[in-house]
Formats: structure tokens, C-alpha cells, sequence
């Protein structure tokens, strides 16, 4: 048998598990009910909390906003601490237990404040990689998401050419596939050691995602990662270079797709909806592509995501605002 063929198989398969969004190992919550494979409703989140007020009174907020809210799932993409604080093994599990408090399932992907970042000798003098393996011992463990209601995932590690990638996720909801990568800001780590393997496997799991929703016939595909891979800037752009590649693989593919795909990052801490992803052909907006920013420090709150299969768009993205974490302007 052809080993693509298996693996595509195997991977259909674990897929199919999970069509409804909701793995094992969480009992059923109020509000549950209200999730269908056709229509339902996500959150995203990134870049907090950042402080101390964040840590103890902002982040709590927005947590109890989104428990109250009937959501499938809650995506965080990442920075998990300022750059500047220390990326201690205790900073990772207090983050960790504030994360098992969000009654959905949670999935967090890796942004640079918590590992690429943590090499600065003025403020943390920590080896990244070292920072990275840890990340990925406490949040990574199993194939479940976070969270008191989990969700089961597909990892990048269950492929032995990727084995060490158990940060790089996979999973459906209804008829949408959602990848989850790691591609920490500003420039990717481009230039170090770690990124040419990181890469590789990034765009691998990326044509893996979009091979296996046109095998499927699925409605659409969503990446989410941490890092603005800054469109706007030109290819020779020191920020830019990290991102050069994977941009040209989520075109190519794109365009192949013909159907709604999103990618969604953090970052920059702007929250922002546009289509920036430009044909290297015809220089026009590719249509089919949206780019969405999530909030971030100092704005703590977050974006639902509604889903419609049977609309040709799929999704609709609306910010909500945590009352309490409003600022009085006046």
C-alpha cells in the first residue's frame, strides 16, 4: 500500500472522531446542547495576560465571559506573558491551572513571549529550546485539548518524520478543519538553528490540512498560529523572510481550495478582519482568504466566531467586549 495513502487514511480517520467537536474526557456542560455539527459558535483569544492585573482580575473576566457563552471550543494563539517577565516553570503552571478553569476546550499554540524570547540575557537568560521543551511537557500532554470539557486533537508528533511537534495540532468541527501551528512572532525565529526543521514541518502539516479537506469534501479551512506574518511588507524584509515560504504554500493552496480559508494570528495586538493575502499572479486580493488579528494586551477580550456550513462564507467573526475589562473614556 502506498504509505501517503495509509497516512492520509489514518489521519481521515482520527478526523471523522471528532466531527462534532466534543472529544472525551469532560462531562457534559449547560449550553452544550445548543453545538450542532451544521451551526455552531467559537472563541478566539491571544497575546494575555500580560500582568499582574491581567493575571488577577482582567483574564479571570474574560475567562468567565467565555464560560458563560455556549461555545464549541476556545482557541489561544499565544503569548502567554509579556516578552520581558521570566519564563519560569512556575509562570507555565500557574498559566496552565488558570487555563483547566475554561469550561470549554481549550487549545493553546505556542507564541515567541513564552519560548523564542526567553533567551534575552537581560531580562530571562533561559535556553528557548530548553523553554520550548517544557512548554510542550505541560501543555501538550495526551491528545486532548485543555480545558474541564476537552476536545480530542490529531498532533504533528503521531507522524515519527515530525515526532518531536506535539504543539502543532489538527481537528474538525462539523465540516470544517481547523490547524493549529507553531510560528512564533516577530520573525518566526528565522535565522536560528531550530527553524529550518520547524518549518518543514509547519508547511507539511499545512498541505496535509488542506489535502485531507479536499479528500473530504469539507467547507473550509482555518489556520491559527501566533505570529503576524506581515503581508504588507516586501519579501526581502528582515521581518518578513520567516514567513516568505509558508505565505507562498497558504496561496498555492488557497487558490486550490476555492473555498472560505482563514488564518488567524495574534501578535501585533490589533484586532482586525481583512483580506491582505495578494495573487503572486495577478497582484489582486485572493478572494476566498481572510486574515483575522485577535485582541490582545492591553485589550483583554475576545472574537466569536460563528459557523454556517451551508452559507457560502462559513463564518461571521463579531468582537465582544468584556464589560468589566471596559475603560471609561470620559
Amino acid at each position: 500500500m502506498n504509505i501517503r495513502v495509509w497516512r492520509v487514511g489514518l489521519l481521515l480517520g482520527s478526523l471523522l472522531m471528532v466531527a462534532g467537536c466534543v472529544g472525551g474526557g469532560g462531562s457534559s456542560q449547560p449550553g452544550d446542547s445548543k453545538i450542532s455539527d451544521r451551526r455552531f459558535a467559537f472563541a478566539l483569544i491571544g497575546d494575555v495576560p500580560y500582568d499582574p492585573l491581567q493575571t488577577t482580575n482582567l483574564f479571570p473576566n474574560l475567562i468567565e465571559d467565555l464560560n458563560r457563552a455556549p461555545l464549541a471550543f476556545v482557541v489561544h494563539d499565544g503569548d502567554i506573558k509579556s516578552g520581558a517577565s521570566p519564563c519560569t516553570d512556575e509562570w507555565f503552571h500557574r498559566c496552565h491551572a488558570q487555563f483547566q478553569t475554561f469550561r470549554h476546550p481549550l487549545v493553546f499554540l505556542f507564541g515567541d513571549n513564552e519560548w523564542t524570547d526567553c533567551g534575552r540575557v537581560a531580562t530571562n537568560a533561559f535556553d528557548p529550546l530548553e523553554r520550548l521543551q517544557k512548554l510542550r511537557e505541560i501543555f501538550t500532554q495526551g491528545n486532548q485539548s485543555l480545558g474541564q470539557r476537552t476536545m480530542a486533537l490529531v498532533r504533528q508528533s503521531d507522524d515519527s518524520r515530525f515526532s518531536g511537534f506535539r504543539e502543532n495540532v489538527r481537528w474538525t468541527c462539523g465540516r470544517v478543519i481547523f490547524a493549529g501551528l507553531n510560528v512564533p512572532g516577530d520573525r518566526n525565529n528565522f535565522g536560528s538553528p531550530e527553524f529550518t526543521l520547524r518549518n518543514v514541518a509547519n508547511l507539511a502539516w499545512i498541505k496535509e490540512t488542506f489535502s485531507i479537506a479536499r479528500a473530504t469534501d469539507l467547507r473550509a479551512v482555518m489556520l491559527l498560529m501566533q505570529a503576524n506574518p506581515h503581508f504588507e511588507m516586501a519579501s526581502t524584509n528582515r521581518l518578513r523572510q520567516g514567513f516568505n515560504e509558508m505565505l507562498k504554500v497558504i496561496e498555492d493552496e488557497t487558490v486550490a481550495f476555492k473555498k472560505p480559508v482563514v488564518l488567524v494570528h495574534g501578535d501585533s495586538h490589533y484586532f482586525r478582519i481583512d483580506q491582505p493575502l495578494l495573487g503572486s499572479r495577478t497582484r489582486r486580493r485572493i478572494e476566498n482568504f481572510t486574515r483575522v488579528e485577535t485582541f490582545g494586551n492591553p485589550d483583554v477580550h475576545w472574537i466569536r466566531v460563528s459557523v454556517n456550513r451551508d452559507d457560502p462564507n462559513v463564518f461571521q467573526f463579531r468582537p465582544e467586549y468584556v464589560r468589566k475589562n471596559l475603560l471609561k473614556h470620559d
